[in-house]
């Protein structure tokens, strides 16, 4: 009776534990691969409002709304502090505008043009151009501001 409570432990346990400690894993931990993926989606989003391309001006503040979004990148027309005409954002002479407004929009469905100038330049600048693009048979001319601007007693969307 007492010799069979004495048992000794059996070798294939240790196997077991041998053959399991040295084996492979087959599985693939994410969570590494989690981690690098939300910290890019961090990174996109934020840097994403930075890649606009464009020419730096400083528009106007109006209490206007957005226009809404288009099908087709619209064309733009940007008058620099420094005087200069921008046609997307390529620097051309101001005499070479209409014609080659006249050519883009040949091949175009959306005949808007957006104007946008920096609050320094003279009105009379901004409206000479106005005038040149209305003359050359554009009619659909959208001037681009910041929103925030003063509303002078209207309430914001009237």
């Amino acid at each position: 009776m007492g010799a069979q409570a004495i048992r000794k432990q059996s070798t294939s346990g240790t196997r077991r534990r041998r053959r399991g400690h040295g084996a492979r894993m087959s599985e693939i931990n994410v969570t590494p691969f989690v981690d690098v993926m939300l910290v890019l989606l961090i990174i996109f989003m934020v840097a994403a409002p930075m890649l606009t391309v464009g020419v730096p001006v400083e528009l106007p503040r109006t209490a206007a709304g957005a226009l809404p979004s288009e099908q087709e990148e619209p064309l733009s027309i940007t008058l620099t502090a420094d005087g200069l005409v921008m046609l997307q954002s390529t620097e051309i002479a101001a005499d070479e505008l209409l014609p080659r407004l006249q050519a883009i929009a040949a091949e175009r469905q959306d005949d808007r043009i957006f104007l946008r100038a920096d609050g320094a330049i003279p009105y009379e600048r901004v409206v000479q151009v106005m005038g040149a693009l209305n003359a050359g048979g554009f009619r659909n001319i959208g001037l681009v501001t910041d929103t925030g601007g003063p509303a002078f007693g209207a309430t914001a969307g009237q």
